[in-house]
């Protein structure tokens, strides 16, 4: 019985990695395969797809906007996920429902947020833009995400080393940049880079308030509703890449973080 079991759970496993995988796996060599449609057989391996998209303005426009929002929309939500992360160290009444709301739009559908922002930004009379609209869109979907990071490093954070240095004349300021800031930033940089990965993906509410500017998620919609182009996959992977990429060193730095919290307890 423990033999049948052992394969059941080994077959289980196989096939769970391979739906999992296998439509990525699939991606890359559709974007190497050498004919004018999206779709097998393999006719031949070539790079010129990612070279149109290198070479394509359109997409590098839709890049550039999401890298620059991205990276905007994560400094923002980390900034202040790190300001509401020290102001909910302190008990204080309806804490727990002040942190309940702050995680309101976790759990909220994508199309439902996409709807309240049209019709609060419309009613506001404020017009659809890359940097007003969409950039509180993507800051609102990212802070809650960037707060779940922080809460628990900053909660958690030994209190002893601010009065240490408190009682040896360090001001509040001074504790913060010299004390705080030093020992938080491994996780700041690790909520930085996750939440930059969101923002860069995000695309439900971005279809929603978003003006003339395009986004790489956007552009890529705009072009599987008009014509499965064949450098499609070669965008896909581009995309996917830098996402891994930033993630990947977003959960390097958050295991770093870790292990330095730990190793400063045992001390």
């Amino acid at each position: 019985m423990a033999r049948i079991g052992r394969f059941i759970l080994t077959c289980y496993a196989v096939a769970f990695y391979i739906f999992l995988y296998a439509p990525i796996a699939l991606l890359f060599v559709l974007s190497l395969n050498d004919a004018p449609l999206v779709g097998l057989p393999l006719r031949g391996i070539t790079l010129k797809w990612y070279g149109f998209v290198i070479g394509n303005g359109h997409l590098l426009g839709a890049l550039g906007n999401s890298l620059a929002l991205g990276i905007v929309s994560a400094a923002i939500a980390t900034l202040l996920a790190l300001f509401m992360a020290f102001g909910m160290r302190r008990q204080f009444p309806l804490k727990q429902f002040a942190m309940q709301i702050v995680l309101v739009p976790v759990v909220v559908p994508g199309v439902v947020g996409g709807i309240m922002l049209l019709i609060c930004f419309g009613y506001l009379g404020i017009s659809m833009d890359l940097w007003t609209t969409v950039l509180a869109a993507h800051v609102t979907w990212v802070l809650p995400f960037a707060f779940l990071m922080l809460y628990p490093r900053v909660s958690t954070f030994d209190r002893a080393l601010e009065d240490a240095a408190m009682d040896l004349g360090a001001t509040p300021r001074v504790v913060f940049f010299k004390v705080l800031l030093p020992m938080l930033r491994p996780a700041i940089t690790a909520t930085m880079l996750f939440s930059f990965t969101l923002s860069f993906d995000e695309f439900i509410r971005t279809l929603f308030v978003l003006g003339p500017q395009r986004t790489v998620p956007v552009q890529l919609w705009s072009l599987v509703s008009e014509q499965v182009t064949p450098y499609l996959p070669a965008v896909g992977v581009i995309i996917m890449l830098v996402s891994i990429g930033v993630s990947t060193a977003g959960f390097w730095l958050t295991s770093r973080s870790a292990t330095q919290s730990n190793h400063g307890k045992s001390l």
